[in-house]
């Protein structure tokens, strides 16, 4: 199937079919999620699924893209209603960490790496379509407060890359290599305290 430039985003059926696909992708993998099955957990005939997405790589970067918008908002507005740096970064921290020990972080990590070999792009459009739309907004929010004089940072990209590397410190790796799949609200605390002290100590004004 050939790629299409655009996606049509209309239509009664479009978020029935990215329910559908999210919960087959979530179950069965890339390779193992079938067009025939993700019309039947959709609801929807397979002419209706080519209609929207020709491409399953289309729709699962769909998914990728829609899930991790709607969590970017999240963060976002949830570090609008924030103050000061150690306020907003705490939120922002918190909200990376739980998109990383989430369920669906989890899944769609370990569905780019199995499927690298095969599908070489496929971790790339991944991560332009998902984490890269979170990055941006945590760029976002650096920038505004390094304008206001709250924080001292240069290259905000790097920056940005950092506070969500230090929301992986010990539980990431944990939760990757199957030492443990569930972590407790202290441990979490513990990890997100210790992200935003050590990023206000290499940026805070």
């Amino acid at each position: 199937m050939n790629q299409p430039a655009t996606i049509l985003r209309t239509g009664r059926k479009f978020d029935q079919v990215l329910e559908g696909a999210r919960d087959v992708f979530m179950a069965d993998g890339f390779e193992g999620a079938s067009v025939d099955d993700i019309a039947r957990a959709a609801g929807v005939s397979k002419a209706t699924l080519y209609s929207y997405f020709p491409d399953k790589r289309l729709l699962f970067m769909e998914v990728a893209r829609n899930e991790c918008a709607r969590q970017a908002c999240d963060a976002v507005d949830m570090v609008e209603t924030c103050c000061t740096p150690p306020e907003a970064l705490t939120v922002a921290a918190r909200q990376i960490l739980s998109v990383i020990l989430s369920d669906f972080g989890q899944k769609m990590f370990r569905i780019c790496v199995a499927e690298a070999d095969r599908f070489p792009d496929l971790g790339r459009q991944f991560y332009e379509s998902g984490p890269m739309v979170v990055r941006a907004r945590v760029k976002e929010y650096l920038e505004q407060a390094t304008a206001r004089g709250e924080l001292r940072i240069e290259d905000f990209d790097l920056a940005a890359d950092q506070l969500a590397e230090l929301c992986k410190a010990d539980l990431f790796p944990r939760l990757v290599f199957n030492i443990d799949i569930e972590f407790t609200e202290a441990e979490r605390e513990r990890v997100i305290k210790g992200a935003v002290e050590t990023f206000l100590a290499r940026y805070g004004a």
